[in-house]
């Protein structure tokens, strides 16, 4: 398998896509879902359209990096209490 730079872009996207579902009225709990399901789409359609196991595999790998770069991104944003 092998990813190009415009494959590992989509991760980004999907970040901006799981921020906006939460704006829309995602809760929390979805949101790991919804990363995976965007990044199974962008798998199927984008990366792989050819070949169904690379594009899951894909597909999982960007979903699930959207996942802990959304989580990263919004733990070190959220305020925390001392």
């Amino acid at each position: 398998m092998e990813f190009q730079a415009y494959d590992i872009a989509l991760i980004p996207l999907i970040v901006a896509l799981v921020g906006v579902a939460t704006k829309l009225g995602v809760g929390p709990r979805y949101q790991p879902a919804v990363a995976l399901a965007l990044g199974l789409i962008g798998g199927f359609v984008y990366v792989a359209p050819h070949d169904p196991k690379q594009a899951a595999l894909a597909g999982l790998v960007m979903g699930l990096s959207a996942i802990g770069a959304y989580s990263g991104v919004k733990n070190t944003i959220e305020k925390r209490d001392p």
